[in-house]
């Protein structure tokens, strides 16, 4: 294992996170835009991969977002408008809508993959798997302790 680098000890929390949620930020968008999805909306990757990945409803994804509903009403319609989201009535309750991706958002799944892989193979390679399982850890306790104050 590699050592851990001193920036931890240097910069407040909050700081670490926004510049890391950044590389992840940066480097997705990079690679959306050489295959031709630049016109991604920012949260857009976000509702794309939640929907892809975890199958919770969409109504928790837009919770997780933080933002206004109005907010959350736009990002969606745009994504329709942009191709990447279908809406659909629900056959079995027709006041409900479903949203799906479209084979466009499966396209920009199928891109930004193996950005965050890549991205994680490189930290499991500088910090090693007990470095990177503690910061998964800290994360998750950071995440828990919001949403379920002690």
């Amino acid at each position: 294992m590699t050592e851990a680098p001193e920036l931890h000890n240097e910069v407040a929390f909050p700081a670490l996170l926004r510049a890391a949620r950044n590389v992840y930020t940066y480097a997705i968008r990079k690679a959306l835009a050489e295959n031709g999805f630049d016109d991604v909306p920012r949260n857009g990757i976000y509702v794309m991969g939640a929907i892809a990945k975890t199958g919770v409803p969409l109504s928790q994804i837009i919770r997780d977002l933080g933002v206004s509903k109005q907010a959350a009403g736009q990002l969606i319609e745009s994504l329709v408008l942009r191709g990447y989201l279908e809406r659909t009535v629900d056959p079995e309750d027709r006041r409900r809508l479903n949203i799906t991706l479209t084979e466009r958002g499966r396209a920009v799944i199928a891109v930004s993959n193996p950005v965050v892989e890549g991205l994680e193979a490189g930290l499991l390679a500088r910090v090693g798997a007990e470095y990177l399982a503690h910061a998964r850890a800290t994360l998750g306790a950071l995440i828990t302790s919001y949403h379920q104050p002690a």
